[in-house]
């Protein structure tokens, strides 16, 4: 009888947090139909009953990000359309400071979260997820809002290696795939001359398999499997892949029919323009 007991009183110390939470997959439901107030009141629940997970906290990360992109129009086709429109520092943008304060503030507390935990528990699959997610939010935010290239890839860094740390622990983490494939890609899109200032282990720059990448995130992917979706249309429309492209979006619009952005931009390829 006493051995059942401190078996009972061991088993909450050892239980894992579990991969995915339902609450997170209904914020994310709201961001991808660019539903952004219905995401951050989902998300203000979840991080009131779980404050100590750091996911929570980038995932909120996520939301403001995506309402800029949104807001600013950045996902538009037009501005994948080549290299030099993702670095062009020409085009103003004005984030908004409200907005830039609260996605700080969620970014900083999921790295503080996570690295409070991976420094107690190396290994910590969701706390690894958590960072890489946080750090892939900043290195977009810098890139392409803040127009930050140089330091987004610096952050990229860090989140590339949370990702080659995960993916080593749970190859079947595939959510990770999308830091590891993203950046294979933007590497690859970056000039040459550049690259030897932001140099990563294992990491060459094949554009091809920055694809391949993303597209076993849209195949098997979780949370971000939207997202890959969304990366990887604007990669078939950057190789002028139309036929590709048009079908991931039909396959968005019917999922997210609430999205008039991915909407406009099925009907623009479904017209030619």
């Amino acid at each position: 009888m006493k051995f059942f007991i401190v078996l009972l009183l061991t088993l909450p110390l050892c239980a894992e947090t579990p991969r995915y939470q339902p609450m997170l997959d209904s914020a994310f439901a709201h961001l991808y139909s660019s539903d952004f107030t219905s995401a951050q009141k989902v998300l203000d629940d979840y991080v009131a009953q779980h404050p100590e997970d750091p996911v929570g906290f980038s995932v909120r990360a996520s939301g403001y990000l995506f309402s800029e992109l949104d807001r600013l129009g950045i996902l538009e086709a037009d501005f994948f359309k080549d290299d030099k429109s993702i670095t062009n520092k020409k085009k103003s943008l004005q984030p908004d400071p409200r907005i830039h304060d609260l996605f700080y503030a969620a970014v900083n507390k999921a790295q503080q979260l996570s690295r409070q935990i991976l420094a107690r528990t190396p290994n910590d699959q969701n706390a690894l997820f958590a960072a890489c997610l946080a750090d892939g939010v900043l290195t977009d935010y810098l890139a392409l809002i803040e127009k930050r290239q140089m330091q987004s890839l610096s952050v990229n860094k860090d989140g590339y290696r949370d990702a080659k740390h995960l993916l080593k622990l749970a190859p079947d983490f595939y959510d990770a795939y999308l830091t590891t494939g993203f950046t294979e890609y933007l590497i690859g899109s970056i000039p040459i001359v550049f690259r030897w200032f932001v140099r990563f282990d294992d990491v060459q720059g094949d554009k091809q398999q920055g694809v391949q990448t993303m597209k076993m995130v849209a195949q098997n992917g979780h949370y971000l499997k939207p997202f890959a979706k969304i990366l990887l249309a604007t990669a078939y429309l950057r190789e002028k892949r139309v036929g590709d492209a048009r079908a991931l979006l039909k396959d968005l619009t019917q999922s997210y029919p609430q999205n008039a952005l991915l909407k406009h931009e099925l009907d623009r390829l479904s017209a030619g323009t």
